[in-house]
């Protein structure tokens, strides 16, 4: 007591002697027992009314005639909305009088902007008890209200995106075309792979092309053409499911697969057309008609021809075939097939033969038709195509009698729906379903001159004709809607492959090559030679940099060894194994040098002492190194020795 008594005489001295009364001001004192009952009071007295007003507005609807079905969820979201700011100020300003009363607050000053009564709100909402799920402040409602109306716009696009969707029409991608130009004749064959990256087509003209989206420019030229069957017509093109090989079918009695580059990897044998039973053969003995990959085996592959049998085969064995179907008619005799495909998922062979008929077998049972239809089209029509749709329940055909029939597996005895009226004149027509199953694809044929072949689509439920193409004044021969590119080919009768997109609903394809300007090749830059930098050379070593490739192009061509400058005609006598201008062969070089030499040089002596004065005088090849040293030759007297071999007798003389 001694020592606070101390302290406050201190104090007060201390504050007589500086003037003022205290260092600083008392610190707010909060009573948190009081501020928690008035915030329940508070909370609980909000929701009450909230309920109350609910209510009424309930039954005043009610009253009006309609009834609403609210939810047990709505009323306790409704019970916790924010408070109002006077109640939460009401109650902080009587809870925080006496306080208030002392001054001003302790601490910095608030930053601007600050609200306290809103920190006080915001103090208050905490106080209390926690919010039920789904609570929201007025600022969360007002951004929720605004959502609710984008909720609105966006549920009226996606109702009109739902229209769209159940329109199929919509989803033809026909807005830009590209023209390839295959060649003058028939494109029969046409083939993409499962990437879409690449396209094969083969025609009439025994060609097949090879077109690289990817690495193609507006020019629109294939990268590579090559000829596999020789001189027969291409009759069907394929690549496997994997897209590393391409089954090839011709006109002859061969089928051939290709790799990607077009390189032969292996070729059918042929059977022997002597034996009678086609199955005792090892392969085809007559011309082919179409052929087509396992979907799900990549190995295998399927051939049908005009020998009247169906075949399987291997890549990896191409010394035989694997089995044999043959399609026989009502009255059991041979009967030629058209067009062979295997189901969706591989385990049902089809064949539609030249007698009208449509005969299915189990790939695993060669000997009798799991399905068979006799009247499925004109008998004598050729039935050009058939196709599984992409769930297998529905088989599509096309007929040489201008027809086209979708008929359901499940009761194969009469089709779900037919079309005429498309006329059919390539014995290869085609008809394929749409990606989503919704649509089936054809083309017609026109004679020359008689209008414009189309491609028809059709709505595979009610099989009514909803949109057409107008292709070109020529056949539409085959048609093909890829699934992933989400464009569609089509290969035409006048030589042209013709590839429809749309730039928002198809993907890479074509839309890769028309991006892409024609480079055009400058000659500078093929004949220049490559400039090597060395940035680390000595300078008597260091080639001077190339300014303009037009100059050093210049100062080439006038250097006779970079330009490959011919060597001009030789003037006068040959020289150095070259003939001279007046003889371009050896015989008149030789007929001008020396048969019609008029120099006689029958005897040697006078021939080679006539160039004596000119060697003595002018040595050139070994005189001239001994010109000091050399002695001079001494002979015999030519009388002298003349006289004495007169004088010897007969017998001594020598013989020449």
């Amino acid at each position: 007591m001694e020592q606070k008594e101390g302290n406050s005489q201190d104090d007060a001295d201390i504050s007589s002697v500086m003037g003022f009364s205290g260092f600083g001001k008392k610190a707010r004192t909060f009573d948190f027992q009081a501020i928690f009952e008035q915030t329940r009071r508070t909370a609980i007295e909000r929701s009450q009314q909230v309920l109350e007003e609910r209510l009424i507005e309930d039954h005043q609807k009610e009253q009006a005639g309609g009834s609403v079905a609210t939810k047990s969820s709505d009323a306790p979201r409704k019970a916790f909305l924010p408070r109002k700011k006077e109640s939460s100020s009401s109650s902080s300003d009587s809870s925080g009088s006496d306080s208030d009363s002392d001054g001003g607050d302790i601490g910095p000053p608030l930053p601007p902007g600050f609200s306290v009564q809103g920190a006080k709100d915001e103090d208050a909402g905490l106080m209390g008890p926690p919010p039920p799920p789904g609570y929201r402040t007025s600022s969360a409602a007002a951004a929720a209200a605004a959502a609710g109306n984008d909720d609105d716009d966006d549920d009226s696009d996606e109702g009109n995106q739902e229209e769209d969707d159940d329109n199929p029409v919509k989803k033809i991608p026909d807005t830009h075309e590209i023209t390839l130009q295959h060649g003058s004749k028939t494109v029969s064959a046409m083939a993409l792979d499962p990437s879409g990256a690449r396209l094969v087509t083969g025609g009439y003209d025994y060609d097949v092309k090879f077109w690289d989206f990817a690495g193609m420019d507006t020019s629109l030229q294939a990268f590579r053409s090559l000829q596999p069957c020789e001189c027969h017509q291409i009759r069907s093109l394929q690549y496997s499911n994997t897209g590393d090989v391409i089954l090839v079918v011709a006109g002859n009695a061969q089928a051939k697969v290709l790799d990607r580059d077009g390189f032969n990897v292996m070729e059918c044998v042929k059977g022997d057309q002597y034996i009678v039973d086609m199955a005792n053969t090892k392969g085809h003995t007559a011309m082919l008609n179409s052929g087509c990959w396992h979907p799900k085996i990549k190995e295998e592959f399927l051939t049908c021809s005009n020998d009247g049998t169906v075949r399987t085969w291997d890549v990896n064995s191409e010394k035989k075939h694997k089995s044999v179907f043959k399609p026989r008619s009502y009255q059991g005799k041979r009967v030629i097939p058209t067009c062979c495909t295997y189901s969706r998922d591989g385990k049902l062979i089809a064949a539609g033969c030249q007698d009208g008929t449509i005969q299915i077998w189990d790939r695993n049972l060669s000997v009798h038709t799991k399905f068979h239809c006799r009247q499925a089209h004109t008998p004598g029509s050729d039935p050009s195509c058939l196709a599984f749709s992409y769930d297998g329940t529905t088989l599509a055909s096309r007929g040489g009698d201008d027809t086209l029939k979708t008929w359901d597996i499940r009761n194969f005895k009469k089709p779900l729906n037919v079309a005429t009226g498309l006329t059919s004149v390539f014995p290869m027509t085609d008809c394929c379903f749409s990606p989503d199953d919704k649509l089936l694809v054809t083309g017609t044929s026109v004679r020359k001159g008689e209008g414009h072949g189309k491609l028809v689509f059709f709505d595979r439920g009610t099989f009514q004709k909803v949109y057409n193409i107008d292709v070109t004044n020529a056949s539409v021969v085959r048609c093909l809607w890829h699934p992933k590119l989400n464009q569609i080919m089509v290969g035409t009768g006048d030589g042209l492959a013709r590839v429809y997109y749309d730039p928002i609903k198809s993907q890479r394809g074509a839309k890769l090559c028309v991006v892409k300007s024609n480079r055009k090749e400058r000659q500078a830059e093929t004949l220049t030679q490559d400039y090597i930098i060395t940035p680390h050379a000595l300078p008597m070593f260091r080639e001077a940099r190339q300014r303009s490739t037009r100059k050093q192009l210049e100062k080439d061509r006038l250097d006779p060894m970079k330009s490959h400058k011919p060597e001009p005609p030789v003037s006068g006598p040959g020289r150095g194994g070259r003939v001279a201008a007046h003889g371009g062969t050896l015989s008149s070089f030789i007929v001008k040098n020396i048969a019609l030499d008029k120099t006689d040089d029958s005897n040697p002596r006078e021939a080679i002492l006539r160039h004596a004065k000119e060697a003595s005088e002018n040595p050139y090849w070994v005189a001239p190194a001994y010109t000091e040293t050399q002695p001079e030759p001494l002979f015999a007297e030519e009388s002298s020795e003349d006289e004495e071999a007169d004088k010897e007798p007969e017998w001594k003389k020598r013989k020449i």
